[in-house]
């Protein structure tokens, strides 16, 4: 067979029935172009395209019901390719959510964003346009699933666009706020820098808070090398963390186990490679775009007093003196607030998965969701579950960390199945399905 280059993968070319290309033709009436269409070996197709110049990936299985489910992915590092998968059911991106909703019969697709990195914003702008594209071919109820910062693009759509949406998901995601998930990020890499300056742990580059400690996106002239300078980049972040850890865990009682304790303590994070490293890379590759995306420092720590158990009172004090500082921006405090800070205000059923550990968004963010909702009277309108944490191989570093988003096989299919009998019944499923 030939092979088609859709989104930046290949997949296998198959012809599309007669009417499937009459679907292709109302899909071009309907505003898509450059549509690619590929016939699946199951009978359906999958179409790849762009929607106000921004690419799509979908499919439709052959006996569509005339419904459709939308994804929202996650943080993608800034500086790399803004792309969705041409067939979102041969490369899943939500787990198993859209492979399952596919088999029962589902239209299944994503929209790119407007960029990489932080989109909360044209993440809700582009999937709406995504909806309503569908809503002219026809579709009579829409879906909706979202992990990580898709998440947060979960929030605002069932927020702000209240009958948009007949259900949806939301797994390992922001469903806080920016400024209390970007805060931990921070913190972290606050307490890293104070406890490992002048030892051969110490993170390489800018220590500014407000700025990337290095970047993502190699000098002009060398942008043909770019994945092998985002490597060496996380590379040159990882190894001095990888390394601590390392021995720590060779020597229990010894002064890096110690560090590693009392950074964990300061920042409220785990003591876990996993979260040290996804963390603190995000902050230190993310900052700018951050800054440039809200437009200005969402997280400040100018005021706050730092503590840890582990610590001499003499000791809290000299860390509260030396730490790295950040000013917020009142601004940029509001465009985080507006994308995007839930409310606990929704009428679409919610289900959401969080960890009690996960490697970058932390549990905190499913507590503030709960409280929100609690406080709002909304308690009806969510299911919480909470998911066992994973343990993974983290690439290249020889060790094991929480996963982010580390989620089994089964539980995506689960979540679907959950969502879609609640939202058809109306009968709130068992927390323990």
């Amino acid at each position: 067979m030939l092979a088609l280059q859709g989104c930046g993968e290949t997949v296998e070319r198959r012809a599309i029935s007669v009417d499937q290309q009459k679907l292709v033709d109302r899909m071009r009436a309907a505003g898509a172009t450059d549509i690619d269409a590929n016939g699946r070996a199951d009978g359906g197709m999958s179409v790849a395209g762009k929607l106000g110049g921004r690419l799509f990936g979908i499919a439709v299985p052959a006996r569509w019901n005339r419904q459709a489910v939308l994804f929202a992915n996650g943080y993608s590092i800034p500086g790399t390719p803004v792309s969705v998968p041409a067939d979102p059911v041969a490369k899943e991106p939500s787990g198993g959510y859209l492979t399952a909703a596919y088999k029962d019969g589902f239209a299944v697709g994503q929209s790119a964003f407007d960029k990489p990195a932080m989109a909360v914003k044209s993440g809700v702008a582009n999937t709406l346009r995504l909806r309503e594209w569908f809503r002219r071919l026809g579709t009579e109820r829409f879906y909706l699933g979202g992990a990580s910062m898709g998440g947060n693009i979960v929030m605002a759509l069932i927020e702000k666009h209240p009958d948009a949406f007949a259900g949806a998901m939301a797994a390992c995601g922001v469903t806080g706020d920016w400024e209390t998930e970007i805060g931990a990020l921070v913190d972290l890499r606050a307490s890293y820098d104070y406890f490992t300056r002048g030892t051969d742990y110490a993170l390489p580059g800018d220590k500014a808070l407000d700025a990337n400690g290095l970047s993502p996106v190699p000098p002009t002239g060398l942008g043909f090398a770019r994945p092998l300078w985002l490597m060496w980049q996380i590379r040159r972040m990882s190894a001095p963390i990888g390394a601590l850890f390392k021995e720590a865990r060779r020597n229990p009682g010894g002064a890096e186990a110690r560090m590693v304790a009392r950074i964990a303590s300061v920042a409220g994070a785990d003591a876990d490679p996993g979260s040290f490293m996804f963390a603190i890379m995000t902050a230190m590759v993310g900052m700018d775009d951050m800054r440039a995306s809200f437009g200005g420092v969402v997280y400040g720590n100018r005021k706050k007093i730092y503590h840890s158990d582990l610590l001499t009172e003499a000791e809290n004090a000299a860390l509260n003196r030396d730490i790295g500082r950040t000013d917020a921006d009142p601004k940029a405090i509001a465009f985080a607030d507006q994308w995007y800070r839930s409310t606990g205000r929704f009428r679409t059923p919610l289900i959401t998965v969080h960890s009690a550990h996960d490697g970058l968004v932390f549990a905190q963010q499913g507590r503030l969701l709960a409280a929100r909702v609690k406080q709002q009277g909304n308690d009806g309108r969510l299911i919480q579950l909470w998911a066992p944490s994973q343990q993974k191989d983290i690439p290249g570093a020889g060790l094991k960390g929480w996963a982010h988003c580390g989620f089994t096989p089964q539980e995506g299919p689960q979540l679907w199945q959950a969502l879609h009998q609640w939202v058809e019944t109306g009968q709130r499923p068992d927390k323990g399905t």
